[in-house]
């Protein structure tokens, strides 16, 4: 007969297991009546989830704004907005499709839309200029 120790939803069980063979191959099991200490790993710290697009400070034509840039490198599916548009934090300025999903980038504040330097189907890389925000 062998032993083991299980434990099934966070409770321990002391298990003896018979071997199949000559013998009919019954087994017991027995909840254990004094805790057994299971020796746990420590968690592993969580990585943070993924930062809004990256935000640069640019002077361009003399118009002062954040630029946002790609934050992975895809291919734009949709652009939501136009040169000159108000936006506000939150709102969607471009649909990225990166790895088979659809991501949102989003405008980090209120402004205007002073250039977008990129189009629908374009394919940009991390880091890419997408649209400086005023």
């Amino acid at each position: 007969m062998k032993k083991f120790n299980v434990t099934v939803n966070g409770k321990a069980y002391a298990v003896e297991v018979e071997e199949v063979g000559a013998n009919q191959g019954a087994f017991t099991y027995q909840p254990v009546q004094q805790p057994v200490q299971v020796e746990k790993e420590p968690a592993k710290p969580v990585e943070p989830a993924p930062q809004a697009a990256p935000v640069k400070k640019v002077q361009s034509d003399s118009t002062e704004g954040e630029t946002i840039s790609a934050p992975m490198p895809g291919t734009i599916l949709d652009v939501k907005v136009s040169e000159g548009q108000s936006v506000k934090s939150g709102d969607i300025l471009f649909i990225l499709e990166a790895m088979k999903m659809e991501n949102e980038i989003v405008s980090p504040k209120d402004g205007v839309i002073n250039k977008i330097y990129i189009s629908k189907s374009a394919t940009v890389s991390t880091g890419d200029s997408l649209v400086t925000i005023g």
